[in-house]
């Protein structure tokens, strides 16, 4: 929504309007503008808000495209299952059973979409072969480590470099093959035989006329939070390395970094070291708990943080404001939240091997749920060492 609001905005700066069009967003809001009709899509699977933005998209270009027109396509992170709908020969509960699976699978943002794509209605280049020939200009912000413009949003806009054989050998060695409805498996078989057709590759004219801006990342993100922070007087330290793999795996790392920075910091300046990028949680079969992997993160860091210094804490969140299929967008958790977990009647090791994070974190009180940001460019982490508790004035305000 933020980004229609911009481009009608410019629009009318010059004195122009868009002509028609359509916003698909996770939450209901108002039109920027009476041409562009807004519908709510799902997220983070797929369901019937979905799918009915998928029929509306369609429409749109259907309807309101015609070959001598410009198109402006505003893309995030998230589209992947805003837009999600199932391709022919396939159910919406197929599809369903496939993004549940990919989500976890522990594969990371890059290879499930390789494998999304092939899947779904719009994605691997399929919306720009319907607008071709117009002219078409996109405006990606980049939720993906590496910013691989054919995996932000399962690259609706973008050739697919993926085969049909490399999405089936993705598929076996995340040993998720076998777990795919039969049409999913037939749907591969088929485009890997040749008997339908493959994806949009490389060099295909629906892409003669489309133009790719990334215009936002997560690296954006992580220099506006250490400007931030220099503001309020910390010291920041941007960690070049994104962070990957596993939640509970990375969350330990990053908490035992953070603590040697606060052991070795001499000047009495507090500090703030920020990373950025987006893990993975690998769930069982049978896997109980409820969260997502910045609140896996934060419960895994609590455990290392546990009995640390007052003035050191660590926040891990999604920057769109949501983290896994949660109201929560992660944590903040410091040297009191291991115990707190405890103190409440949870087990919170069995809680972080069973992936319950989201209860366990409730119960110490210490999940950050700030809303829909309306953006979305991955995951970011702060930990701050040095800090003194703040006295509150009588209006609130900490001096």
């Amino acid at each position: 929504m933020p980004m229609a609001q911009a481009a009608t905005d410019s629009l009318r700066s010059r004195g122009r309007a868009p002509a028609g069009g359509l916003v698909v967003a996770p939450a209901a809001g108002a039109s920027p503008h009476p041409s562009l009709r807004c519908v709510r899509g799902d997220h983070p699977e797929p369901g019937p808000g979905s799918f009915a933005a998928a029929d509306a998209l369609a429409a749109v270009v259907a309807s309101q495209v015609s070959p001598v027109d410009e198109v402006w396509v505003l893309l995030s992170g998230g589209t992947t299952s805003l837009i999600g709908a199932p391709e022919p020969g396939l159910s919406a509960d197929d599809l369903i059973r496939i993004y549940s699976l990919l989500l976890g699978s522990g594969l990371d943002i890059t290879a499930m979409n390789r494998i999304r794509k092939r899947f779904s209605r719009w994605g691997g280049g399929k919306l720009a072969r319907a607008l071709a020939p117009a002219r078409v200009r996109v405006y990606i912000v980049s939720d993906v480590i590496g910013d691989d413009l054919a995996s932000i949003g399962s690259g609706p806009l973008v050739p697919d470099p993926t085969t049909a054989a490399e999405v089936r050998d993705l598929l076996q060695r995340a040993d998720l093959w076998s777990r795919l409805p039969e049409s999913a498996r037939v749907l591969v078989a088929s485009a890997e035989a040749g008997k339908t057709a493959e994806t949009p590759k490389p060099g295909d004219q629906a892409f003669a006329s489309v133009t790719l801006e990334l215009i936002v990342s997560n690296r954006l993100a992580l220099e506006a939070a250490a400007g931030r922070a220099a503001e309020l007087g910390l010291a920041p330290e941007v960690v070049e390395t994104p962070i990957a793999g596993e939640a509970s795996a990375t969350g330990a790392s990053v908490a035992a970094k953070l603590l040697y920075n606060c052991a070795r910091k001499s000047e009495p300046q507090p500090s703030c070291t920020i990373w950025g990028g987006e893990t993975t949680v690998t769930l069982g079969r049978d896997t109980p708990g409820l969260g997502g992997r910045s609140q896996e993160l934060a419960l895994a860091a609590a455990r290392v943080l546990d009995g640390a210094p007052e003035g050191t804490a660590l926040l891990a969140a999604g920057t769109d404001g949501r983290d896994g299929p949660t109201d929560a967008a992660g944590a903040i958790v410091d040297g009191s939240t291991w115990s707190a977990i405890a103190r409440s009647g949870r087990d919170p090791t069995r809680d972080l091997a069973t992936h319950d994070a989201y209860h366990a974190l409730d119960a110490a009180g210490v999940l950050l749920r700030p809303g829909l940001t309306g953006t979305n460019v991955m995951d970011i982490v702060i930990g701050v060492c040095g800090l003194e508790k703040r006295e509150r004035d009588s209006d609130g305000r900490g001096r």
